[in-house]
């Protein structure tokens, strides 16, 4: 078992910045590609960013691309989401997941992920 916890979620204005952190706990963290995902209201959950065990490989889609960096301290057991000029379509819960080894082609894909954690709110206001 791994167990996730989110943390660094708020309230920011349109421009602004906040760096999620997601601590796990639980088997070796080095073990896991890391993840994160968010729902917004009504929508379904979408893939935001994923980092391989390594650290090596970093993938985003493409509306956070240039915006969102995605980074992991293994020392620490914790991942890092950094989002810089946020937007209001970027208010949603994120959600730190974590895939045990994971490939290129499965880290988009939520179904791929063997643990969760419970989610922060993310709201952009304009």
């Amino acid at each position: 078992q791994v167990q996730l916890v989110e943390s660094g979620g708020g309230l920011v204005q349109a421009g602004g910045s906040l760096r999620l952190s997601c601590v796990a706990s639980g088997r070796p963290f080095s073990s896991y590609t890391m993840g994160w995902f968010r729902q917004a209201l009504g929508k379904e959950r979408e893939f935001v960013a994923a980092i391989a065990w390594s650290g090596g490989s970093t993938y985003y889609v493409d509306t956070v691309k240039g915006r969102f960096t995605i980074s992991r301290d293994n020392a620490k057991n914790t991942v890092y989401l950094q989002m810089n000029s946020l937007k209001p379509v970027d208010t949603a819960v994120y959600y730190c997941a974590a895939l045990y080894g994971g490939t290129a082609d499965a880290v988009r894909n939520e179904w791929n992920y063997d643990y969760w954690g419970q989610g922060t709110q993310v709201t952009v206001s304009s």
